[in-house]
């Protein structure tokens, strides 16, 4: 569980982890090769992001991080189509 809560309370609903990201556009991704990158932690406000990587370069020094503004889903996360109510 991450410490900034997200995700906290929302693993049984894809679509309100979906609606969390929204909610925490901030994230620190580490570069991997073939130009990926893996989402390590999201965060409401970028100046918690930014606190949050001077950390982890301190703690790996050898591995490269940077903030990104992510808004975009991921694409294995389904949303499912809202019900009409009669």
């Amino acid at each position: 569980m991450t410490q900034n809560g997200y995700q906290q309370g929302f693993t049984g609903n894809p679509g309100a982890i979906a609606y969390q990201k929204w909610l925490y556009p901030w994230a620190i991704a580490k570069l991997m090769p073939n130009m990926q990158r893996a989402i390590v932690g999201r965060f409401r406000r970028r100046s918690d992001a930014d606190g949050h990587l001077l950390c982890l370069r301190q703690l790996m020094p050898q591995v490269r991080f940077v903030v990104v503004f992510d808004l975009q889903p991921d694409l294995e996360v389904a949303i499912p189509a809202p019900t009409v109510i009669r």
